[in-house]
């Protein structure tokens, strides 16, 4: 749908903003907001009196506040940021300034509250600019493309300067005006919004489905009728009859892990020679190659015996948290070169008259939930030893049937696998809709008054 424009226009001066509507005006925000208000009003509240207290994670990149955590006023004094009801804030740290963290922080304990230092906070002038407008101007293509070029600092520590938002030029309609634009933009971007809702319900079912097929494919097979048999192990349930069940070490002409203590350390990576597997490479759908690590070739012959991995190798996961599941497992592609393992993950050289290294990747995938929960060790991250991953049991058919599940799997997935990037693809574009409609909206390309009542009549 397409959106009209102003009558007249007129140069805004700025280069990136280019021509605003006649009426609107053109001003640096230092005149429309007071950036990080004074603590001094906080003062005058009892030291043990409790207010709301927001770290980095209790910002949500759609706006959304969790407001769970209170602290007493001392406590907040020195240390962190201030701000009250009615406050636009933005975080001004990579990543979560280019993520899109801010709100208008409401419905806090008071009126009051605390947060991280890592926020930039911007009070309106209640004549000039409405907090709604603001905060969608924070969330403006432009704004956050101007910020992320003027971030300072190295790495994981860059961050937008308080003289940027200061600076920033905007374009500001009447407060009247204002309200209809921020009418309109909750209204198309709650559409939007459900849209890009639905588009992710639907890739949370493929992803069942993907598990599902995995999972029936190698505990069940391919023949509806053939006769079961109990398999005496609770994730498997019943078996197929003529399959057997079998531990993975029995599986397997050898097997490794990655050196432990000091065998490894920062100063032993290059740019080349020997690739290192790690478990950010060891993902449940097959290898990730995304990011490569390498160390001296004559280091590892040298000093950190046998790790190696070898195409059609199969690759455990000995280490996972929620996410990323402990004991995932994938295949070692074909075009890797010389390669070991590090620590926490593990290499099993199958015997391949025996069974399939794919056929043991989909089977490791379709248990690991499971195992994880029995085998592994820790908190908030499992671990499972070398022993322990061999124990693992495998439902084994013959390997021509492994083969034949094989084919069905890849098959099946290829299908998930296509209407899955078709709904992310959906969901990007969306998000480049919502982000391009607020920006035109704020800065005056596009004219949505008389679209308003409409809007809110819905």
């Amino acid at each position: 749908m397409s959106f009209p424009r102003y009558p007249t226009y007129k140069p805004s001066g700025v280069e990136w903003l280019g021509e605003v509507p006649e009426h609107w005006e053109t001003l640096r925000l230092r005149f429309a907001v007071t950036l990080n208000p004074s603590k001094q009003e906080a003062k005058e509240l009892g030291e043990q009196e409790l207010v709301s207290f927001l770290p980095m994670e209790a910002i949500g990149e759609d706006g959304t506040l969790r407001l769970e955590n209170e602290r007493e006023v001392a406590e907040c004094l020195s240390g962190y940021t201030y701000f009250r009801d009615g406050d636009v804030c933005v975080a001004k740290i990579t990543p979560c300034f280019e993520n899109g963290k801010g709100a208008i922080l409401r419905g806090l304990k008071g009126g009051i509250g605390f947060g991280t230092t890592e926020l930039i906070v911007a009070r309106p002038e209640k004549e000039k600019i409405t907090s709604e407008f603001l905060d969608y101007l924070f969330r403006s293509q432009t704004f956050r493309r101007l910020g992320e070029s003027e971030m300072y600092g190295a790495g994981g520590q860059k961050r937008v300067p308080d003289s940027f938002v200061r600076d920033f030029t905007a374009a500001l309609p009447s407060i009247e005006e204002q309200n209809q634009a921020t009418s309109f933009l909750t209204h198309e971007t709650a559409k939007i919004d459900a849209l890009i809702a639905e588009q992710q319900r639907l890739i949370e079912l493929l992803q069942e489905k993907r598990q599902a097929v995995i999972s029936h494919a190698v505990t069940k097979g391919l023949n509806p009728h053939a006769p079961m048999k109990d398999s005496g192990v609770e994730w498997l349930g019943e078996v197929p009859e003529h399959w057997g069940l079998i531990t993975l070490g029995r599986l397997c002409i050898s097997k490794c892990d990655g050196p432990f203590g000091s065998g490894l350390k920062s100063e032993h990576y290059v740019e080349e020679g020997v690739l290192v597997v790690r478990l950010q490479n060891i993902k449940s759908h097959g290898y990730d190659d995304i990011v490569s690590a390498y160390i001296d070739s004559d280091y590892y012959k040298t000093s950190l015996g046998d790790h190696d991995v070898i195409p059609g190798d199969l690759l455990i996961a000995g280490l996972g948290d929620e996410n990323n599941l402990v004991g995932r497992a994938c295949v070692a592609p074909s075009h890797l070169g010389p390669a070991m393992v590090k620590a926490d993950c593990f290499r099993f050289r199958l015997n391949r008259e025996r069974i399939s290294p794919a056929f043991a990747s989909f089977s490791l995938n379709a248990s690991s939930r499971f195992h994880g929960g029995i085998l592994s060790s820790g908190s908030t991250r499992s671990r499972i030893p070398l022993s322990m991953m061999a124990s693992r049991e495998v439902a084994l058919p013959p390997i021509e049937e492994q083969l034949k599940i094989e084919m069905h799997i890849q098959n099946q997935l290829g299908r998930i696998n296509a209407l899955q990037s078709e709904s992310v693809s959906a969901v990007q574009l969306l998000q480049e809709r919502r982000s391009a409609l607020i920006s035109a909206a704020v800065t005056g390309q596009i004219d949505v008054r008389g679209l308003v009542p409409e809007a809110e009549a819905a």
